[in-house]
């Protein structure tokens, strides 16, 4: 079961190593590049194709891994597949947060069918979300202080991104009128509600995720501190090595200036659904750390204040469930989730 691949789509990997191999021979200046070793992850990386390969020349090699922007099978409304790779590119030479070192980004689809990015391979492992990690796998047969190792530096990495300025990420800012902060995540999901409707999403899950946005904008949190938005927070985004330590924090694929909470109310909510005492998706797990230390943790790295932090939650699961009914839309599948569940979840009647 952990071998499953779980890309969105996938190609015929020989034409790809012919295609990616020439490209790369252009972008290094030699005559020839020889790919070997091409694979798709296992267990995660259902929203972009992702490849990994191993390349050889007669100067030198790599161990590289090349990101397809995504075609029909687009999760989110806004397409931010340059931001991506620039955002990685910002926080690996930041040296603050540990992101694979992007290296090239290429918009000409002629290469491989669409736009992509090539990054440097990080060797590692990751808590793969099927089969979810909790259940089976290295971090379910861990110790309790593995896991503990696991869980701290996890949310070490987390609190990090937070020390990325700002001002270096004027190329994340949103439209007119929700430039950054609470503003911004609140325009991306108010659009990405109405984009559910026009694709034809159920009507009753489009009246709950309306009621959800209506009961959270008549109780806006008072702590809104500036701050980069990772998108996708969870120990599942994170690559670790055999000590239990991150090593690279992946899939930046919806990054924003929203503000600092809503990585840490979304990997809360995240942890407690796949490890947490009462997992839905997994199973409890010793070692990992609870909510209020996570909190007192993220605070204590970041320096800011995780005030208001339940009005974020509520809001994480509001973009789940958007989340959600869209890749019910997607696999022609309802969501997981009945349109009574996800009032209830999102308290609304």
């Amino acid at each position: 079961m952990s071998d499953v691949i779980v890309a969105p789509e996938t190609r015929d990997l020989d034409e790809l190593s012919a295609s990616l191999g020439a490209w790369l021979a252009g972008r290094l200046g030699v005559s020839a590049v020889t790919l070997s070793n091409l694979s798709y992850p296992r267990g995660a990386g259902q929203s972009h194709e992702t490849i990994l390969f191993s390349a050889q020349w007669p100067q030198g090699s790599l161990d590289g891994v090349v990101r397809i922007k995504p075609g029909g099978f687009t999760v989110f409304p806004d397409d931010l597949f340059e931001q991506q790779y620039r955002i990685m590119d910002l926080m690996h030479r930041s040296g603050a947060v540990r992101v694979a070192e992007p290296l090239w980004l290429e918009h000409d689809e002629a290469v491989l069918g669409r736009p992509f990015f090539v990054m440097r391979q990080v060797k590692g492992r990751v808590p793969v979300s099927i089969p979810p990690y909790s259940r089976e796998g290295w971090v379910k047969d861990a110790s309790p202080a593995q896991r503990r190792r696991l869980w701290e530096s996890g949310v070490r990495q987390l609190a990090a991104i937070q020390s990325v300025p700002v001002a270096d990420t004027g190329f994340l800012a949103g439209p007119d009128g929700a430039r950054d902060g609470l503003a911004q995540e609140w325009d991306k999901y108010c659009r990405f509600v109405r984009w559910l409707e026009a694709e034809g999403a159920d009507p009753g899950y489009v009246a709950v995720l309306d009621k959800g946005l209506a009961r959270l904008d008549a109780c806006r949190p008072s702590n809104q501190p500036q701050g980069i938005v990772w998108g996708d927070a969870r120990l599942g985004n994170m690559m670790f090595d055999d000590n239990f330590d991150v090593v690279a924090v992946m899939d930046w694929e919806q990054p924003s200036l929203g503000g600092a909470l809503h990585d840490l109310a979304w990997f809360c909510e995240i942890a407690e659904t796949m490890h947490g005492p009462d997992a839905r998706h997994g199973a409890p797990l010793d070692g990992m750390g609870s909510r209020a230390e996570t909190v007192a943790l993220w605070e204590e790295v970041s320096g800011k204040s995780a005030a208001d932090l339940e009005w974020y939650a509520d809001f994480a699961k509001l973009k789940m469930s958007c989340t959600g009914v869209r890749l019910g839309l997607l696999r022609g599948v309802p969501p997981q989730m009945g349109v009574d569940q996800m009032a209830a979840r999102l308290r609304v009647d």
